[in-house]
């Protein structure tokens, strides 16, 4: 099981290995694309695009329900003209701060600087201030005290909020400032004074946000503060509490005029008392101009259009979209706009960078690439737009930067190959139809690129037939499977592999082949297999033949082996008992002798010869005597060692060479053991027999050191044995 466990991590390597390969170019494009994108980034040469690509987001998201929340007194033109001058006399605008109040508002903005009295009725103005504790002023607040406008004179200092407004490069707002610093000490903007008074009466107060103690928090909203490079800005003045402004898209109060999101009143109809007290009750009050020639106006992403030019809003409806945001977010948790960290947004670049370098490289069709790019670049639009419509500002512009550069790269890397393999395809033929053997080149799609006119012939096809097919168009499922595996082990290995298979023809003729195939790669980084056929039919038949033929010889060796075995048994061997015969006893005694000189030992030699043998033949028949004879073998052969050597000489006589033996007395004691054996009775065909054995024994090297005189002295103990009662054993 390890094995094979082995076997399939080692597949997957290799398979991982060629993958990796084959991503290579489009993982380089992708990054390439992205740090260069990025790079730009940096510097800030895309900051100008990103921010107009989300100002048509503004433009293009849906209208939100109608702000009944605020309503705006405008100072409009015509009110000046009938007044007849700028400043507004102080006693108009006491007037209008009265009757205003009458109706009870929650809270009232007066955005025009009243630092210096104009008269008359300025003291009546001071009178209202103190009146009026739901009254919030503005300054303008810098570091420079000539530039500085001071507060309105005689409204109380916590009644003042700041008028700042942060400009981008392009002269837009789109970023709110809350909260700023002057010679250390805090100052709240005049949008966040007011929505404070309105979200009072809701017991909403500011508190620390428990996600980052940093951070402001009011009701269900947490305010980010805006770094220096969040989204599109690059180095942008990050001083004071600022966050990214998600400008409110309230349902239009007046559709046939522009930038209507807002309730809006004239001066003159307030004082003559045309407006009714519903409009004002309960609701943020925000006095301002909106006068061409007083030129208070500023430009907001609802400001830009595709076509046309851009057209500015008044400061006091700026002042609007600030309030109306930040009193949503707090009653209602509408979002807020957020930017995702750098890490994500460079990771979120790069994977759209690769999706166009892969895209392309992998549909290489131009039509088809085309259309793929077009989809991918509507679902990147579309996905940072939902995400906007979210409160996410997510990198649009950089992701189709990146997207369509890799796109484009790809494209023309795609045309250099494909040039690159023209080439590669109208050299290869060229060169591969000057040799004789049949020659294939695959590409990696499995399919026939190039073919020799040697190829087509063994095929039986012409080449137009086959240019662009595969294996399974031609030959048999079975002969194709084998053609594709073996394809597939050469570009996986990138190894040169030669295989043995069959190849069937348009004929129906099977031929056996030997097909060597290497991997080929050119200058554009194309893989080519390469196949080179030999015809190997005949001489397969050939060793098939030499086989049969080998075959026959080796069954014949076997049959003469077995023929010499037989023999050589016969020659060695007692036919009726399967005891060693005279002749293997002689050689065994030479070579035992020989064995006992060169180590220093003592050798056994026992004459056997049975007693009342004679009898049995003479009256049971030589048939009972034979198996007698077989009965006394299996009796010697079961009484000695492994190394002793037993043999029938002829007749009733037996000799026993004893190897190695410590001492005579061992010799003795296999004689004994032996005669106990033979006369225990024998039973056959229900006949008990009983017979004995006189033994004769001599000693090497006691009696002799040669093989006669041993056996001689061991036969003349032998009958003295016999002499001596039979049934018994002497030493020579």
């Amino acid at each position: 099981m390890n094995q094979q466990l082995g076997k399939h991590f080692l597949k997957l390597i290799i398979g991982l290995k060629q993958s990796l390969s084959r991503e290579h170019k489009e993982m380089m494009t992708a990054a390439g694309v992205a740090v260069c994108v990025l790079l730009l980034r940096s510097i800030g040469l895309l900051q100008s695009l990103e921010l107009a690509g989300l100002d048509q987001f503004f433009r293009l998201r849906p209208n939100e329900p109608p702000e009944e929340r605020i309503t705006i007194v405008v100072i409009d033109e015509a009110y000046l003209d009938q007044v007849g001058s700028w400043p507004i006399p102080d006693r108009n605008i006491a007037q209008l701060l009265e009757k205003l109040n009458v109706h009870k508002p929650r809270a009232i903005g007066l955005d025009i600087y009243r630092n210096l009295p104009v008269e008359p009725g300025h003291q009546e103005l001071r009178n209202v201030y103190q009146s009026m504790p739901n009254l919030i002023g503005i300054e303008l607040l810098t570091n420079e005290k000539n530039l500085t406008v001071l507060p309105p004179l005689g409204l109380n200092k916590q009644q003042v909020g700041f008028n700042n407004v942060l400009y981008d490069p392009d002269g837009k707002v789109r970023r709110s400032l809350l909260y700023w610093h002057v010679k250390d000490k805090v100052h709240e903007s005049f949008a966040l004074k007011l929505a404070l008074l309105y979200l009072k009466s809701e017991d909403i107060i500011p508190t620390q946000a428990k996600s980052n103690p940093e951070y402001l928090q009011l009701g269900k909203a947490v305010f980010t503060r805006f770094e220096a490079n969040d989204g599109a800005y690059v180095g942008a003045d990050a001083r004071g509490y600022q966050i990214l402004s998600n400008f409110p898209k309230p349902k239009s109060q007046n559709p046939s005029v522009e930038f209507s999101h807002f309730r809006q009143v004239s001066m003159s109809d307030v004082l003559a008392d045309k407006v009714s007290g519903n409009l004002i009750k309960d609701r943020i009050i925000l006095i301002g101009s909106t006068a061409p020639s007083l030129q208070d106006f500023v430009f907001i992403p609802y400001s830009s259009s595709l076509m046309g030019t851009a057209k500015p809003v008044a400061g006091i409806q700026l002042q609007a979209y600030f309030i109306s945001e930040l009193i949503s977010a707090a009653l209602e948790g509408r979002p807020l706009l957020k930017v995702w960290a750098e890490l994500l947004e460079y990771l979120w670049i790069f994977v759209w960078s690769y999706a166009g370098a892969i895209t392309t490289w992998r549909i290489q069709d131009v039509t088809k690439s085309f259309l793929s790019v077009l989809v991918c670049c509507f679902v990147l639009t579309i996905s940072a737009y939902v995400a906007f419509l979210s409160g996410w500002w997510i990198p649009l512009i950089p992701g189709l930067f990146t997207f369509g550069i890799s796109a484009i790269w790809m494209t023309s890397h795609i045309a250099h190959i494909q040039e690159e393999w023209k080439r590669s395809r109208e050299f290869l033929h060229h060169v591969i139809n000057t040799i004789p053997d049949p020659i294939f080149v695959k590409n990696e799609q499995h399919q026939w690129i190039v073919l020799n006119e040697a190829y087509c012939r063994f095929i039986g096809y012409p080449n137009k037939l086959l240019i662009e097919k595969s294996d399974y168009d031609f030959f048999p499922k079975h002969e194709a499977n084998v053609f594709r595996q073996q394809d597939e082990l050469v570009f996986r290995t990138q190894q040169p592999h030669e295989n043995e298979e069959e190849f069937t023809n348009a004929n129906g003729q099977t031929h056996l082949i030997a097909t060597k195939r290497s991997l080929h790669k050119d200058s554009a980084g194309n893989f080519f297999l390469v196949g080179v056929i030999r015809d190997i039919t005949q001489r397969k038949l050939m060793e098939e033949e030499l086989k049969r033929t080998a075959a026959e010889l080796f069954r014949s060796n076997n049959e003469l082996k077995l023929k010499e075995d037989h023999l050589r048994y016969l020659a060695y061997h007692d036919p009726l008992t399967g005891l060693s015969n005279r002749k293997f006893f002689a050689e065994q005694l030479y070579e035992s002798l020989h064995w006992a000189q060169h180590n220093n030992l003592l050798l056994g030699l026992l004459f056997i010869d049975l007693d009342g043998f004679k009898q049995v033949n003479d009256t049971l028949g030589h048939e009972m005597g034979d198996r007698l004879l077989m009965t006394i073998a299996d009796r010697l052969s079961n009484s000695l060692r492994a190394s002793d050597t037993v043999s029938r000489l002829g007749g009733d006589e037996f000799t026993v060479i004893l190897r190695a033996i410590p001492n005579v007395q061992v010799a003795a004691k296999v004689a004994e053991k032996i005669l106990s054996g033979i006369t225990t009775p024998i039973v056959l065909d229900g006949y008990a027999i009983r017979v004995s054995a006189s033994i004769g024994i001599s000693v090497y090297p006691y009696n002799s050191q040669d093989s006669e005189t041993l056996m001689k002295q061991a036969d003349a103990a032998m009958y003295r044995a016999k002499r001596s009662g039979k049934n018994r054993y002497e030493f020579a």
